[in-house]
């Protein structure tokens, strides 16, 4: 078989246990893939050695009859998920030489699984971003391009390194993390499928906080099943996240029937927003014809508090991430600045922090100490947190009138080329999170699935949010939905 990088999860793992294919050369696919694709830089960690070595061990397995869904299937890993031995930056100069002694809950369970760590992904710094425009290693690149233009184009943010990563086949999958639509938002502009699992779901231990009450790890992959998969392998209690949940995990998989009659999917009236493009009007009209012709009923829905989202966002999460940050010092790990001779250890902070931090990290810092402030507290940070909980009971109020899931765009646009909507308004590029933020602020598993293309050629997506630890009927309403939409378009090769 050629050109195996560019099998689905089950696809491969079927291969691999028919015996038409092996681990290694699964491997061998995507690490060519892999060395051949540097102009899209998604890959910033490369780990052959480690990636051949857990494939042999995979091979050993499938033979003895021992092997779960992700065994032997290779993947890439973001770079903000602590990799034993394995550089693990955050994207950031500050942890510049740091190789962790331990292993992330969620990339140990996946290797427990037998699954094969292809190496590290790009990803805006500390996961703050909408377009992989703020790394250390530089900008990933989506492999899409607008028509016959050249002009390079974002694969979106945070987890821009794997959507590129999955779009491009250079791996079978990857894991994303989700903060305010950073597994959706960058699935949507690269035509595959993220989810985002309940807050909860996956263990939180060893992954890079940025906000710890948003933060949410989850699969980016080429198709719904495959979603449904690495889903299973990712989640479980774990108590060394005091906010994992002991729920069962059930098995995904076996819940896609694609038969979704009788579900009720609310349309909310607050998502339509000024200005909007026709276009993605157009495809989120179809994607409701299309769950309703599969035997569900569409219902308008209100969720009034949808407009305080975004600032209610951008004032919880720099805060949060005002704390979180504040233990990168130079004094333990990471990088320290050169001192001057008199230079005490204020000195060694402010040099430090300037020198490793980048702009887009210093402005949420100073905005979250700001909000957190002696004065400004009950301003801004109190007040927030009391908006995000009425944002969370407009969704319990709907989901309790009977409705199974809520459809919305994904994104506000499709994909915009690299350095279109920098430094000059940030605001501009925060508002790229419009459709997904509530999701993380109500703690719901939400999924982006890919429906159409617009008129340049580029991929848009469509979300669905469903109801807290349901991500079992989400996916099988989001295999309906791609079931019925047919979307198979890749990026043109050109890279």
């Amino acid at each position: 078989m050629s050109d195996l990088n560019k099998l689905g999860l089950a696809e491969a793992r079927d291969a691999l246990r028919a015996g038409d294919v092996t681990s290694v050369e699964l491997t061998e696919s995507c690490l060519k893939a892999i060395d051949d694709a540097d102009a899209l830089n998604a890959f910033v960690h490369k780990t052959p050695e480690i990636a051949l070595e857990r494939a042999k061990a995979a091979d050993e397995r499938i033979k003895a009859g021992d092997a779960p869904s992700m065994c032997g299937l290779p993947i890439g890993i973001k770079d903000l998920f602590c990799t034993k031995g394995v550089p693990s930056q955050a994207a950031s100069k500050i942890l510049e030489g740091f190789k962790p002694e331990y292993e992330s809950t969620v990339s140990q369970q996946l290797a427990d699984s037998g699954a094969v760590m292809l190496g590290k992904l790009n990803m805006d710094e500390f996961a703050m971003g909408s377009s992989n425009e703020t790394s250390v290693y530089g900008n990933a690149v989506s492999p899409w391009r607008r028509g016959n233009d050249d002009a390079q184009l974002t694969p979106g943010g945070s987890s821009g390194g794997s959507a590129s990563a999955v779009a491009a086949d250079l791996c079978l999958a990857a894991t994303g993390t989700d903060t305010g639509g950073s597994i959706r938002q960058p699935a949507a502009f690269v035509g595959i499928t993220g989810i985002k699992p309940t807050y909860g779901r996956c263990s939180r231990w060893g992954i890079v906080a940025f906000a710890s009450s948003l933060d949410q790890a989850g699969p980016m992959t080429k198709n719904v099943r495959d979603a449904a998969i690495m889903l299973e392998a990712m989640c479980g209690h774990d108590p060394k996240d005091s906010t994992s949940t002991e729920l069962a995990v059930p098995n995904f998989e076996a819940m896609l029937t694609g038969d979704i009659k009788g579900k009720k999917i609310g349309i909310p009236k607050e998502y339509r927003m000024d200005g909007m493009p026709a276009e993605i009007e157009k495809l989120w009209a179809e994607g409701a014809e299309m769950l309703k012709a599969a035997g569900a009923e569409i219902v308008d829905i209100s969720l009034p508090h949808t407009k305080y989202a975004l600032p209610t966002y951008y004032v919880i999460a720099p805060a949060e991430a005002s704390s979180n940050l504040a233990r990168y010092d130079g004094v333990r790990y990471g990088r320290r600045a050169q001192l001057a001779q008199g230079d005490g250890i204020t000195e060694m902070y402010e040099k430090t922090r300037a020198e490793g931090f980048g702009h887009e990290v210093q402005r949420r810092v100073m905005i979250g100490t700001y909000v957190l402030s002696a004065g400004f507290y009950d301003a801004y940070y109190n007040r927030a947190r009391k908006v995000r909980t009425l944002i969370k009971k407009d969704f319990e109020d709907v989901f309790a009138a009977g409705i199974d899931a809520i459809l919305t765009p994904a994104t506000p646009s499709a994909s915009f080329g690299l350095g279109e909507m920098t430094e000059a308004d940030p605001v501009q590029m925060y508002l790229n999170d419009v459709f997904t933020v509530t999701v993380n602020l109500a703690g719901l598993p939400g999924i982006s699935v890919p429906a159409g293309l617009d008129q340049q050629g580029l991929p848009l997506g469509l979300q669905l949010i469903g109801r807290p630890w349901e991500e079992g009927d989400l996916l099988n309403t989001a295999y309906a939905l791609e079931s019925a939409g047919g979307f198979v378009a890749k990026p043109g090769k050109w890279w």
